[in-house]
């Protein structure tokens, strides 16, 4: 290139070019506004360019438009930078010479023609040239659209079997890995990779740009995890922040059912290790995850808890998720996937009881999170409760009322009734209500017992009259037990009434045994009055 000696250009304190003014003048209107009257000026001039794009390198290649008389070479790895340097010299065509501008853009319009690694190379082009996805730029929108324009074309297949002879762009990502990669994964996935190396503006631009062309949003949730894994290897902590919330923020804006509760899980263990992490995004994920809540295992929920916390687990969380869960639920299926959560909320209270540093009020709170209607049974709710009070034996009458409300009797087994009405540790009150409630199912018990003596015969009428009068016994008892205002008197009748459920049980068993006792023909010819065995043999 001729040099002359009348300007000297320093490009971003990175190189000091001589050049002619008069030849790079007539192309450039900043250059001619910069000299104005003084073109004709023999004395040595000095400009000092503090942004010029692409720096030295992008000086060069106009200097060479110019000195070539507006003829250069674009290429898809110069289009975007020789754009770009255009733009800053205000390179625009006057009608008498030929427009760098001009060029570049009649350049990209034929951007759908180019390969895919042609479109990568222009990317990381837009991308180190700091291009900001926040501000309007021309060539990015273009190269971005033509970028997921190929990936959501439902024609579109994996190009390395034709382009990747061009070697002219090369991933960051270790060649082999890239292989295996895409060697190994479906037709949807072949792109990912290809794509690690954009920064997080730069993605959160371009799956922004996916969800509004529909693009598969399961894919897109693949490829942020992935996004995310990857990127975390190399990443500052800072940069780790930002990275982690602009993908929280993604996720935030894809159909719930596209979201894998596991991976949801790692996030948020991710996350919770970051220090600088706004509560905003930790709030999104809460819901992201509670929203999915009904995929989860109890090893999911089994997160060690913050910094300075006693408890075994981080039982917060569970109270934010449960919540986060019952908001996001829907009316259709809710009550399936509500009564997953109830079984997976039983499992949790199981693991969770036992906990020492458990507070009453924190247990009383996870016991009555979810409605009544979650839960068919109520057995191991009473379990967990059973154990808690066994664990926390100096806690108030008060306390253990308020954890016990959440018990409905209707729904425990005779069994869990059993151990209720004997057990010492639960409030005296909430025994004789479960011993009322094992009472009541006895009586239904009796009827039963009734109805098969009529068709079977196989009892005699001593045993009845016998087993009848203890029956009446401890129904007068009952209805002694149920009088309003007699709560004190309950207490201490108790005991008499745990001696009456040894009786019952052994009167239950007899029963049981004389019903296994009865020939099976017998019992076909009930007819419709069968109706009462399920009842029985529960």
């Amino acid at each position: 290139m001729q040099v002359c000696c009348d300007l000297e250009v320093d490009v971003n304190g990175e190189e000091v070019f001589m050049v002619d003014k008069k030849t790079l003048a007539p192309f450039s209107k900043r250059f001619g506004g910069l000299f104005g009257n003084s073109m004709d000026n023999s004395g040595n001039l000095k400009v000092v360019f503090h942004d010029f794009p692409g720096g030295a390198v992008g000086f060069e290649l106009i200097a060479r438009f110019c000195y070539n008389n507006g003829r250069t070479q674009i290429t898809p790895a110069s289009v975007v930078l020789l754009n770009c340097a255009a733009q800053f010299m205000e390179m625009e065509s006057d009608g008498h010479r030929p427009s760098l501008l001009n060029q570049t853009k009649k350049s990209l319009d034929g951007l759908s023609f180019w390969s895919w690694s042609e479109l990568l190379v222009a990317l990381k082009e837009c991308q180190d040239l700091l291009l900001s996805p926040s501000k309007p730029s021309l060539i990015l929108d273009k190269v971005l659209d033509c970028v997921v324009g190929r990936l959501v074309s439902p024609i579109v297949a994996s190009p390395y079997t034709s382009s990747s002879e061009n070697s002219s762009f090369q991933c960051s990502c270790d060649t082999r890995s890239s292989y295996s990669t895409r060697n190994n994964s479906s037709q949807v996935s072949w792109w990912f990779e290809d794509l690690l190396f954009l920064n997080i503006d730069l993605i959160d631009k371009v799956i922004k740009l996916m969800i509004c062309q529909h693009f598969d949003h399961v894919t897109i949730t693949k490829f942020l995890f992935c996004y995310q894994r990857s990127r975390f290897v190399t990443a500052t902590p800072t940069e780790k922040c930002r990275i982690m919330e602009v993908i929280i923020n993604l996720l935030s804006l894809l159909d719930r059912n596209s979201l894998s509760c596991k991976h949801l899980f790692d996030m948020f263990r991710v996350a919770s290790s970051l220090e600088s992490i706004s509560k905003h995004c930790k709030s999104v994920l809460d819901t992201l995850i509670g929203s999915q809540l009904d995929q989860a295992t109890i090893d999911f929920l089994l997160v060690p808890p913050p910094r300075k916390k006693h408890y075994m687990y981080d039982m917060n969380l569970v109270l934010r998720l449960v919540n986060a869960f019952q908001n996001e639920l829907n009316c259709c299926s809710s009550l399936v996937r509500l009564r997953k959560v109830a079984s997976l909320l039983d499992s949790y209270l199981l693991e969770v009881s036992a906990d020492s540093y458990l507070t009453p009020s924190k247990f009383a709170a996870l016991v009555l999170l979810l409605p009544d209607s979650a839960r068919e049974s109520h057995d191991r709710l009473f379990q967990a409760i059973d154990i808690y009070l066994q664990v926390h034996g100096g806690i108030c009458e008060a306390e253990k009322m308020r954890i016990c409300s959440a018990l409905n009797y209707a729904k425990l087994s005779t069994d869990a009734l059993r151990h209720l009405a004997r057990n010492s540790k639960f409030p005296s009150r909430i025994a004789i209500q479960g011993f009322i409630n094992q009472q009541s199912k006895l009586e239904n018990l009796f009827e039963g017992q009734k109805h098969i003596d009529t068709f079977s015969g196989s009892i005699s009428i001593e045993e009845s009259i016998k087993e009848n009068e203890n029956s009446d016994q401890v129904l007068v008892y009952a209805k002694r037990v149920n009088v309003p205002g007699k709560a004190e008197q309950l207490e201490v009748q108790l005991p008499g009434m745990q001696f009456r459920v040894t009786e019952l049980d052994k009167f239950s068993g007899t029963i049981h045994t004389q019903i296994g006792n009865i020939p099976r023909t017998r019992l076909s010819s009930l007819g419709n009055n069968a109706r009462f065995l399920p009842k029985l043999c529960s």
